[in-house]
């Protein structure tokens, strides 16, 4: 499968170029930190066809990397991408509805994503209960198994520690937005965990300095709030333009995509293109 589109500017993660645009994959498990009712709505639109037309869609628009959580259904999904010719590259997160973190590492390790990171809310929590060591040994687990380790959180202070303690994460994948302000549950074991989401104009400010400071690749997610940033085509354009401008030139953003409506992998694509290429 060939690009009709030249790639968008890169970082690097490992030995891998990624686009500094990369896809999020939330909503093609259901995740849409809105409702209930819109999860299941996405479910229901990401049949498996569509989630093969988005990863080449996705790829057409120049965009070579998908990071999503690591359940067998995402896992089902990389294998027939690549099994159809499909090139898009897979950063992994651990997925937390399973008991045995190292076995899905183990298993993830088998579709050959470029790199592993341990889901935030684990890293928060850990934070919470003052075991951040639990998470070095995530990070030492990725690594044995021959792959660059992130951690993710929605904490600025956990990429803090993680510096100032000289941890061996290749990078970090940091949300914009503070979800972690107590301890909670994933939204994957927990319905209620949406209820303690909170979205403040102040939060991305703090994380983005943060981010601007670590010495590692940042992904920073959930730069739209989880869709709260999408009112119109200038907000959305203005929203990216404030992440880019606010990061470092090696740090990318993930942006997850609901092509139920309208094309958003194109729309975000170009907004990319013309904000770091034009």
């Amino acid at each position: 499968m060939s690009s009709s589109i030249p790639t968008l500017p890169t970082i690097r993660i490992g030995d891998c170029e990624v686009s500094r645009l990369i896809m999020g994959g939330n909503p093609f498990s259901g995740f849409s930190h809105v409702s209930t009712e819109l999860d299941w709505e996405m479910i229901s639109y990401y049949t498996m066809p569509r989630l093969q037309d988005t990863l080449d869609e996705a790829w057409r628009c120049g965009i070579n990397t998908v990071v999503s959580r690591a359940d067998r259904h995402i896992m089902r999904m990389m294998l027939e991408h690549r099994l159809n010719g499909g090139q898009m590259q897979w950063i992994a997160q651990t997925a937390g509805e399973f008991a045995d973190i190292s076995a899905n590492i183990a298993e993830i390790a088998r579709y050959k994503p470029i790199a592993i990171f341990h889901h935030g809310t684990y890293a928060d929590n850990a934070w919470h209960r003052g075991e951040m060591a639990t998470i070095t040994d995530i990070v030492k687990i990725i690594k044995d198994a021959g792959l660059p380790a992130g951690i993710a959180t929605h904490i600025p202070e956990v990429i803090e520690y993680a510096e100032e303690h000289e941890w061996e994460t290749d990078f970090y994948a940091a949300c914009f937005y503070d979800l972690a302000r107590g301890y909670k549950s994933a939204p994957a074991v927990d319905q209620d965990a949406y209820r303690q989401d909170r979205f403040p104009d102040s939060d991305p400010a703090r994380m983005a300095k943060v981010i601007r400071q670590a010495s590692k690749p940042c992904l920073a997610y959930k730069i739209l709030a989880a869709s709260r940033k999408c009112g119109s085509d200038a907000e959305l354009r203005a929203t990216f333009k404030y992440a880019f401008d606010n990061i470092k030139p090696t740090d990318g953003v993930v942006v997850g995509v609901y092509q139920k409506y309208k094309n958003q992998v194109a729309q975000d694509a170009q907004f990319v293109r013309e904000l770091l290429v034009d």
